[in-house]
């Protein structure tokens, strides 16, 4: 049996709920925000504080806006672009050439020394 004198459904800090023991709330307004597909958010700010103008819709994760009938698009998401092909972007393929060329020809020459071995 652990803890003999504990009560039984409650937890340290635990105490009446209610509004006399935490204070009154802060005055609240709630805003509406659509997204693109259709989805409708409320969420509640209060009332002195500066509203955002763009929102994440909690259903689709999309950008929701407060105009319904103007929401913003999805954004564009760029994809994953390997090294390769941001070294594509960079280099002409003949230069890809000459550098492989190059690099060809200093290895040779490495192991006609013997300083690379395999």
């Amino acid at each position: 049996m652990a803890g003999g004198s504990a009560i039984r459904g409650s937890r340290v800090g635990a105490g009446p709920m209610g509004e006399a023991e935490r204070g009154e709330s802060a005055p609240r307004k709630t805003v509406s925000y659509y997204c693109a597909h259709g989805h409708h958010t409320t969420p509640s700010f209060a009332v002195e504080a500066n509203v955002p103008s763009q929102w994440d819709c909690p259903r689709c994760g999309l950008p929701a806006s407060l105009d319904c009938d103007n929401p913003p698009p999805p954004p564009r998401n760029e994809p994953y672009k390997t090294h390769l092909a941001y070294v594509k972007e960079r280099r002409s393929d003949e230069e890809a050439r000459e550098i492989l060329h190059d690099a060809l020809t200093a290895l040779r020459n490495r192991r006609k020394r013997g300083e690379v071995i395999y």
